[in-house]
């Protein structure tokens, strides 16, 4: 007996590694096809499971909601970091559109088909709400592997809407599962109230937490560079917790946090964000196999015509036609607003939020899961397939230069007033074709490194920088406006 312990968990940590192992080995190959990455994690975990190849009983609908709500925390503020505040200022109020009325639009429109064919009005409610938000995650990591890049007010706005809906969806879920088990628990105002309420307790404690968070970094010496990460992540479970204990919206909360975390300065930038990066991978792709775990094969044959016709019905009609309306007031071109419509890709948070009804014992729940599992990976299998070829043929793909193949970055304990920024060199500068020593840089102002044709040198002063070179300049904050009158903007600048 008490070798049973350790040999039970060195079961489940040997099982984990080669699932995880699996899934990312094989990711190069299916975004090659075209196929978002979660999804083929999910097949990986529906391919272990108990009607799989691997055999692996699992069907814990409490343990899979509890752990897919961690793994949706660390997703959440890691896009809260990586969202430029310019951007998030930029697209908030087209953005905010999608995530609220744009989900209940969706939501509403998706019940009415699904009771079309055949639900009866509390599972189709439920099912619009559930599937009603999106995954930037999804279409970005198509994006990546196919090298196209987007517009950034494209871009911008695929991804905060997708930082915002989230919460929208789950409060719906929430309620309507009430609605579900006891009828007439609450009105449709008593909900819009609710969200309003939730969504205002959510947005104010996130900005203030991500506040207080910078203040706190700015003015601390911890001993080790490796738990400033730790700190972040600390923040990221209170922006939260704290919310979600006086009722308000702590996924909207985390996504806040972030931004407003990721806008200021950092010590250790680089470290946080790359800890943050690779947590946010682990979790999608966690979540994604225990989801695919939860999956039984054989039920899938009594839903796969509804859940078809409703997966071709929210990507042909309800997403792109409420996308359409929702950005009518905003200066979004018809292709551009099209666009988003299209690749509005959905992803674990539809699964996670399926598993409510379930544990909450509603009628009908477990065909309702079985629905929005067909429903998610037959939505994201469609479009997601056509992203390249779509952002092609509608013209979104952006103008400006290629990003430079190197990351280089600083990683400093401090602000310490310098930074290293990468310029791309165009034909158009006045510093293309001049040598390094005949540029006025600003004193102590230097090129470090220079990227051309795929390869980094040292540069001396009597390099020539030549069009299409990417150079990186470590200079002083307050000479960055001097440098972009000499190279323009700087590559991934906020």
């Amino acid at each position: 007996m008490t070798h049973v312990e350790p040999l039970a968990t060195a079961i489940i940590l040997a099982a984990f590694g080669a699932l995880l192992a699996v899934s990312v080995a094989f990711s190069r190959a299916a975004a090659r096809l075209g196929v978002p990455l979660a999804l083929l994690f999910l097949v990986v975990g529906v391919l272990a499971g108990s009607e799989g190849i691997g055999g692996i009983p699992f069907e814990d609908y409490h343990a899979t909601f509890r752990l897919g709500t961690a793994a949706l925390v660390l997703i959440l503020f890691d896009g809260g970091l990586n969202t430029p505040s310019s951007a998030m200022r930029r697209v908030l109020a087209p953005a905010s559109v999608l995530a609220t009325f744009g989900v209940v639009a969706t939501a509403g429109a998706t019940a009415g088909a699904a009771h079309f064919f055949g639900l009866d009005w509390s599972s189709a409610l439920l099912l619009g709400a559930i599937v009603s938000s999106t995954d930037a995650a999804a279409v970005f990591s198509v994006l990546s592997a196919s090298g196209i890049r987007l517009a950034h007010k494209v871009e911008a706005t695929l991804e905060v809407e997708s930082g915002l809906n989230d919460p929208m969806a789950i409060i719906l879920t929430t309620a309507l599962t009430a609605n579900a088990l006891l009828p007439g628990t609450s009105s449709a105002w008593q909900i819009a109230g609710e969200v309003a309420i939730e969504m205002a307790v959510g947005a104010i404690a996130g900005w203030a937490i991500g506040r207080a968070g910078r203040w706190v970094m700015a003015r601390m010496e911890l001993p080790a560079g490796g738990l400033y990460p730790a700190f972040t992540l600390g923040l990221a479970c209170i922006a939260f917790g704290l919310p979600t204990l006086v009722h308000g919206s702590g996924f909207l909360s985390v996504y806040v946090a972030g931004v407003v975390l990721g806008s200021g300065t950092l010590p250790h930038r680089v470290s946080i964000r790359r800890v943050h990066d690779a947590l946010g991978w682990l979790s999608q792709i966690a979540m994604f196999l225990l989801l695919g775990l939860l999956v039984f094969p054989s039920r899938l044959a009594n839903v796969w015509w509804t859940g078809l016709l409703l997966a071709l019905f929210l990507a042909f009609v309800a997403r792109p036609i409420v996308v359409v309306l929702c950005l009518a007031p905003f200066r979004y071109r018809w292709r551009e607003r099209l666009y988003i419509g299209w690749v509005g890709l959905r992803g674990a948070v539809p699964i996670v939020l399926a598993t409510i009804p379930v544990m909450a014992g509603a009628g009908g729940s477990r065909d309702l899961f079985d629905l929005v599992f067909f429903v998610v990976v037959v939505g994201a299998f469609i479009p997601g397939a056509t992203v390249p070829w779509v952002s092609r043929r509608l013209g979104v793909e952006s103008k400006e230069p290629p990003e430079p193949r190197a990351m280089i970055e600083i990683d400093a304990p401090g602000s310490m007033g310098t930074d290293m920024r990468a310029y791309h060199i165009d034909r158009a500068l006045a510093v293309a074709g001049a040598r390094l020593s005949e540029i006025p840089f600003p004193p102590g102002a230097a090129v470090s490194v220079i990227e051309r044709g795929g390869q980094l040198s040292a540069p001396s002063g009597a390099t020539v920088l030549q069009p299409g070179d990417h150079v990186y300049i470590v200079a002083r904050s307050e000479d960055r406006p001097q440098l972009e009158l000499l190279f323009g903007e700087p590559r991934g600048a906020d």
